[in-house]
Formats: structure tokens, sequence, C-alpha cells
């Protein structure tokens, strides 16, 4: 039994170099990967959804990627930028010869095309576009970015599966929301049945980065011929395919069944800790809009019995307030003390007397089943949130719906997701204005400038403490606490290194 129970900032690094061996990869083959559910859109600019990211990180690429210890590493850039003294200009060298999936050659007008609709599109984008004062073609092979003042995070930005700055053909770039699905990826979009399947297929014209597999960077061999990710939306439904088999990987199971899969046909694959779960609060309108409001339900809110609930064994998670686990060099306990394993009620009550709640407007919880984990914590928080004074509403829809809908904030009040650790913070969808919630503030703006202009891990690493206290004091996310995931493997499939968002180039099937 293969059973990966690896903290998240090591698992690339382990698995990646034991991919390098000289296994006998054989080539050809279809894999199936049953997911979550049907993707909102095959634009990975326009959602910051993990599911979109996993399945278009196939067909489309980036100027960067992380390696296996989640440093930025050349993708379709030919190497790391060069950076003028004053942290202001990047110049990024292109690799030549890469083709579209149209067998159009990439240059440097694509790529200056597709990172402006990237400013305009994705979330991640607008965050860099603030600080982006140009983007130039210097040659056929250069591309030029000047920045208004130094800012970290623009590689990690530039790297990022989801809200992802994909390079697409110019001609593309004015397509909102996005029909042509062409990159320059390991695999092609064939064919799209909504609600049945998306396959790809082996694009081969593409050509890999050399050396080894180094994490999500480094060498993509196209050992399969076509991948198809199957939604299935239904926990249960998952858990039963996983174990008969039916499908080569299952992603996001519910961790109960961690036992059942370990008997069943397929192979558990568990990452340890994944990431977190968390309450995102509307912070534009609504009755959270209120920061007395969202002080009392992160006083009301008992991470312990939500966790316990979502996981059902403190095997597969921790009660830990800090947005960062010890692993991390962004791990601080500032601003934790407002973090109640067991709730608190009373307080919970007098700040919601102090706002003037009356109870005549529900808080609206938005949230789905596609994730179990969600609904289940959702149902214990209605419980400590009516326990305090209000009156709670649970709009359960489709995780698709989800996506849609949370982009309204007229529809909801928090809603519920969940997030890896990332290897940036910025990365956190709570850094953006932009992002659902909203959340916009003066001490948000002084914290996020110091912490972004400044280059030196170490000092950024010091200057996390404020940011992390600045989200205790605004509350515009509730983090529950630390998990682990579960997925399913067949055991005749290899050359999968288990990350948060699985990848199957170089994946290949034995006999």
């Amino acid at each position: 039994m293969k059973y990966f129970a690896l903290a998240l900032a090591t698992s690339l690094v382990a698995l990646s170099s034991a991919n390098g061996l000289a296994f006998a990869q054989t080539a050809g083959g279809i894999v199936d990967v049953a997911t979550i559910g049907e993707p909102p859109t095959l634009d990975p600019m326009a959602s910051t959804a993990d599911l979109v990211g996993i399945v278009t990180q196939h067909m489309f690429e980036t100027l960067y990627t992380f390696d296996a210890k989640w440093g930025t590493t050349p993708l379709l850039a030919a190497d790391m930028p060069t950076i003028s003294e004053d942290g202001l200009i990047y110049t990024i060298p292109l690799r030549t010869g890469i083709k579209f999936h149209d067998d159009s050659v990439m240059t440097s007008a694509d790529v200056v095309a597709s990172l402006e609709r990237w400013m305009k599109i994705a979330t991640r984008g607008k965050q860099a576009a603030e600080v982006i004062t140009d983007i130039t073609a210097t040659d056929d092979a250069t591309v030029t970015i000047t920045l208004s003042k130094p800012y970290a995070p623009l590689l990690p930005l530039l790297a990022f599966n989801n809200a992802a700055a994909i390079i697409i053909p110019a001609a593309n770039t004015t397509q909102d929301p996005l029909e042509s699905f062409v990159g320059t990826g390991p695999y092609k979009l064939q064919e799209r049945v909504p609600d049945q399947y998306i396959q790809l297929v082996r694009f081969d014209g593409y050509q890999s980065l050399g050396g080894e597999i180094d994490g999500y960077g480094g060498a993509r061999n196209q050992y399969l011929d076509e991948i198809r990710f199957v939604p299935v939306p239904d926990p249960n439904t998952r858990i039963g395919a996983a174990m008969a088999g039916q499908y080569d990987y299952v992603d996001q199971l519910p961790v109960e069944s961690f036992q059942q899969i370990s008997d069943g046909a397929t192979e558990p694959v568990v990452l340890a800790p994944f990431g977190w779960p968390v309450f995102m609060m509307n912070t534009q309108e609504g009755v959270a809009s209120d920061i007395r409001v969202r002080k009392a339900i992160q006083a009301a809110l008992a991470p312990e019995d939500m966790m316990l609930a979502a996981f059902g064994s403190e095997d597969f998670f921790t009660v830990d307030g800090a947005w960062y686990p010890e692993s991390y060099v962004w791990h601080t306990d500032v601003g934790t003390e407002a973090y109640k394993p067991l709730g608190d009620t009373e307080t919970a009550k007098a700040l919601l007397a102090e706002a003037g709640y009356d109870g005549s407007k529900p808080l609206r919880i938005l949230t789905s089943r596609q994730y179990e984990f969600h609904y289940k914590m959702a149902l214990v928080a209605q419980a400590y949130l009516e326990a305090a004074g209000f009156k709670v509403q649970l709009d359960v829809v489709e995780w698709a719906t989800l996506t849609t809908n949370r982009a309204d904030s007229a529809l909801w009040d928090i809603y519920i997701t969940h997030s890896p650790f990332l290897p940036e913070p910025s990365l956190m969808g709570i850094m953006s204005d932009t992002s659902p919630g909203w959340w916009v503030s003066d001490a948000k703006h002084a914290v996020l400038d110091a912490f972004n202009a400044e280059t030196d891990p170490a000092k950024r690493a010091e200057l996390f403490v404020d940011v992390q206290k600045v989200i205790y004091d605004e509350v515009p996310g509730y983090k529950v606490g630390n998990f682990n995931a579960l997925a399913a493997q067949n055991p005749a499939l290899e050359g999968v290194t288990p990350a948060p968002w699985p990848y199957f180039w170089n994946a290949y099937l034995t006999e």
C-alpha cells in the first residue's frame, strides 16, 4: 500500500526524485480522473477554483511555475528574469520555437497580450496590475515588465495555476469569456461534454523542458495518450468508485474513508498537512459587512467541533488558528488569542448587541456538498452561530454554482472554501481587493505594501506577523484549522507526484 503521509512542504521533494528513477515507462493508454464536479470554466484566468487549475494546467502554461521546493522556476520563460538594482524592471527571456495547439509559434507579442488580459480579468492579475506600469515586447524573445515599486510576489503570481497568467495566442486574448482553448501545454482539449467528461489528448507539437522532473517544473513527459476528467459530485459515489477501481485517480475523498480505500482496489494517497478550510466574509455588503458582526462570528465559531465533524479523527486535522503551520517560515501565533477552539458564545452575543443585530436579516452561508467537509462544518457553524443569536440561512448549491454566486456580493454573507498552504502568502485570495469578500482597508494596504515591497526572505517573514494581525483584527476570513487531503490511485498508475493540484504529465500505466 502506498501511503503518502507527507508534509506538503516536502512532498514534492520526496517524490520528484523517485520519479526520476529508471522506471520502464510505457507510452500510451488513457487515464480517467474522477473530480468533485464540473469546472465552471476552462479559462484559468477567470477563476481561482482549484478544480479549474487541476484540469487546465495540462492545457495551458505560464512563464514560470513552482519547483519541488516551492521556488519559482522557468516554464515558458527561458530563464529567471534579470531584475534591475532598484527592483523595478524585470527582463524576461522567452523560450523560442514553442508551439501553440493551433501550430502557431509563441512570440513576445503573445506574452504581452496574454499578460494584459490577465491584468484585466484575473483576480491575481488585478493584484499585479496595481504595481505594473508597463509590459513591453523588447524583441520577439524578450519581455520587459516595469513596476512602480518593488514587488516581491510578482514571480509567484506569474507562476500560479489559478487566476493564472497563462500564455495564449494574441488573437485570442480579446475573448471574454474565452472561447478558443488553445495553449502550449502537453495536452490539448479534444472534447468537452458537460457533466460527463473533459477529454484531453497528447499535443504532438509539445516541447518539454529538458532535465529532471522538479515539482511542477522540469521535464513534462507525455506518456499517456489521453486524460479524461470525469465529474463525480457525490462524495459517497467517489468513495464507491475508488473502492471498485472504476477510475485511475479519484480526487478529494472524505478522509474518514481512508480504511475503506485501503481495503479496496485502489491505493490511498494522503497529503498532510494539505491546507486550511476558511469561511470567507462578505465585507462589501450585507450582514457581515459590519466588522462587529464579523468579530461576533469569529467569537461564536467552535473550530474543534467543526473540524471533528468534518474529518472524524484527529489523525486528519489539527485545531490551529495560525494561518500557516509551524513547518512554514510564515508561521506566527500573533492574533490567535481570538481563535477559541470551543467558541465564546457570550462574547459573540455582546458583539452582536453592540452591532444592533436583531435577527431580522439572516446570515447567509453559501456552501456545497461536493466538498462534504464544507457542508459538515456549515452544519456545526450554524448551531454555534444560532446559539450566539444569529438567524442562519444555509444555501447549499453545486460547486460550479457557488463559484459563480460568490462573485455577486448581494447573494451571500459567508462562503466556505479551502486552500492548500500556498508558498507565497500574497497568493491567498484574501489578499486581493477584488477577490470575493472584497476586503479593502487602510490597515490592510499598509501591512501588505510593506510586506510585498520587501525582498529579503527573513524580513518578509517578520513582516507577515503584521499581516496576520490585521487579518485577525478585521476578520475578512476565518481559518478553521489544518487538514489532510485524501485521494485514491490505481496501482498500475505510476509517475504521479502527490501534489495539491494533481497533474498527469509524467504519469504512465504499467501492466
